[in-house]
């Protein structure tokens, strides 16, 4: 049984290992509450960038748009505390959040007869030319009320446009959301920004966080008078990395004035020019994005590091159990790089809470992939440092690996989400 302040997490290597569980009533209320409202957000969103100055908020906010002008329910949260940029580009720097006896309720961003809630520490500044001197602890607090205290409602999507690099923000946004889906890193073709999302890449696969996607934003310049494309910048880098790091890439967007200009006049670039060869490259990139909604998610294949690997599945006449209490036998398969070494079937002991994850824990396994598990099991797995994927089809469990290697396996909804 955990003790007070023991660790969430008994990997060494795990960021996260310093995290506390819940002390005290009044915590565990918090955590609750925090469940409760993430859980009526069906996919939150993390938009990262290695270095400043690649246009990730820019990118943020028009895949946030484009998302609603897809008839998606959206949520938009800023959670740059020392530079939030999300009002300015939305054209809503005055406006200000208001107040319940309760929560608070976001800014409603209304265009084309939709609304999109935002929120950013930018509107609750009493001048936006004010700076904010907080350490992590301070940021850590306004982001979990920013998650917890504001009235979200239901959502499709809660798009995340965090700092640049690798942080308190984007670390603490991994910390407080159980079902964040991934992220989404923005660079430039330079290699000097592109060193600094391999950076991200293993930010994200240190915190088992999906990677989506990357984005390479100013890839060559559209022309204002002909509208050719100039390559002032080099292209086709982030296309590049992303291949060698074995993550997808979702595309280029080149480099507009048009976009400088809406941005510094607050009207998103999708909306007001999407006729355009750029706006149709940000709508290419985010039909990904879109297929999150329908349930069906590609799940990242693992990097080519060439560690062994164990993953356990649980099965029930020789498929994979779909509710992972009921499962007779587990199939142990080792994995080394891309390439199955060997399968060893095992006979569970008694199922109590707490003692799996223990026992295959002893016997060296890194990864589980499952049909169905409840929230409280998967906190257990993470305990032991083990990765958890659910959602998974009832195949073979070999035929199941294959497609995770292959960067195929395409998992459902945890049909035992409680």
């Amino acid at each position: 049984m955990k003790k007070k302040g023991d660790s969430i997490c008994s990997n060494n290597h795990c960021p996260t290992k310093n995290s506390a569980v819940p002390e005290t009533m009044d915590e565990f209320l918090e955590q609750q509450a925090l469940r409760e409202r993430m859980s009526k957000i069906r996919h939150k969103i993390l938009v990262m960038s290695g270095k400043g100055g690649v246009g990730k908020s820019t990118i943020a906010v028009n895949m946030a748009i484009s998302l609603a002008l897809s008839n998606a329910k959206v949520g938009l949260l800023d959670i740059d505390i020392h530079g939030p940029s999300i009002p300015r580009l939305l054209g809503i720097e005055a406006y200000k959040p208001s107040p319940t006896s309760v929560s608070l309720e976001p800014v409603r961003y209304a265009f084309a007869h939709r609304v999109m809630k935002v929120m950013s520490i930018g509107f609750l500044l009493p001048n936006r030319d004010d700076a904010v001197i907080w350490r992590g602890p301070m940021k850590m607090g306004v982001i979990k009320q920013f998650l917890k205290d504001v009235e979200w409602g239901d959502l499709d999507f809660l798009v995340i446009d965090s700092p640049p690099g690798t942080g308190d923000e984007p670390l603490s946004i991994c910390q407080l959301i159980e079902g964040l889906d991934g992220a989404i890193i923005v660079t430039t073709p330079q290699e000097l920004s592109l060193l600094d999302v391999r950076k991200s890449i293993k930010f994200c696969r240190q915190l088992k966080l999906p990677v989506l996607g990357v984005i390479e934003n100013m890839s060559g310049m559209v022309c204002p008078k002909c509208g050719e494309e100039i390559d002032i910048f080099t292209t086709g880098g982030g296309k590049k990395m992303a291949s060698e790091m074995s993550v997808p890439f979702l595309g280029s967007i080149p480099f507009d004035p048009f976009v400088v200009k809406t941005g510094d006049d607050g009207k998103p670039f999708i909306y007001h020019y999407s006729n355009t060869e750029t706006s149709k490259a940000f709508q290419e990139i985010i039909e990904p994005i879109l297929a999150l909604k329908d349930e069906s998610v590609p799940v990242e294949k693992p990097g080519k590091e060439g560690n062994m690997v164990k993953i356990a599945l649980p099965i029930a006449d020789g498929r994979l159990c779909m509710h992972f209490g009921h499962c007779e036998r587990f199939a142990i398969i080792e994995v080394e790089g891309e390439k199955i070494m060997g399968t060893n079937y095992l006979n569970p002991p008694p199922h109590e809470p707490g003692v799996l994850p223990k026992w295959l824990n002893e016997q060296g396994v890194n990864m589980i992939i499952a049909g169905g598990m409840g929230h409280r099991a998967q906190e257990f797995f993470q305990q032991y440092g083990i990765t958890v994927v659910v959602g998974a089809p009832a195949l073979e469990p070999e035929e199941i690996v294959k497609q995770y290697l292959a960067g195929t396996l395409v998992t459902s909804e945890n049909i035992c989400d409680h």
